[in-house]
């Protein structure tokens, strides 16, 4: 599912994507972060490393990837992250636990 909009929203710490059946997701900058699935991420989290993040992280830009993903860049420099519209629906989704 595609989105029909995206915004950057409260000083750029929300990415707030609108999809195609009416639901908005509001996804905080933090979160985007901590969920990047670039190679170095994904390096780091299986070795174990956390990820200190200073508060006030921002989505510096998104831009987009074709039809079917969004890239973001944020304050703290990473850019490499590709976020597919399914991936960001799935992050939208509360999960029970």
């Amino acid at each position: 599912m595609q989105p029909i909009g995206i915004e950057l929203v409260d000083n750029q710490t929300v990415l707030a994507v609108t999809w195609q059946d009416g639901e908005i997701s509001r996804l905080e900058a933090i979160t985007l972060r901590r969920a990047s699935r670039a190679a170095s991420e994904i390096r780091r989290q299986a070795d174990g490393l956390e990820l200190n993040l200073q508060p006030g992280l921002r989505v510096a830009a998104a831009e987009p990837i074709g039809s079917y993903a969004v890239r973001l860049f944020f304050s703290d420099g990473h850019d490499r992250g590709i976020y597919p519209w399914v991936y960001l629906r799935e992050l939208s989704v509360p999960r029970a636990g």
